[in-house]
């Protein structure tokens, strides 16, 4: 009897996981659909999504990794003789 009450008392463990994490793959779904919309919105109203999507990313992003990447950007660009 103590092995069918762990084997249940885990089966019920496991359910919650699997279910907390179906939920949140769920939210994750709606929340991508949200921001589609908003680009789509942007979009709409003339904004270029494809700068704004660059922009989001450099915001997530460490400033002095950014001015390192842009300098050795720009150093590269006018090595090449398009600066």
């Amino acid at each position: 009897m103590s092995d069918d009450h762990t084997y249940s008392v885990a089966a019920d463990e496991l359910r919650q996981f699997i279910e907390q994490f179906e939920q949140l793959e769920a939210e994750k779904k709606d929340i991508a659909e949200q921001q589609k919309e908003i680009m789509s919105e942007a979009k709409a109203r003339g904004y270029d999504t494809k700068v704004m999507k660059k922009i989001i990313a450099l915001r997530k992003r460490d400033h002095d990794d950014i001015a390192e990447e842009e300098a050795i950007l720009e150093m590269y660009k006018s090595a090449l003789g398009m600066a």
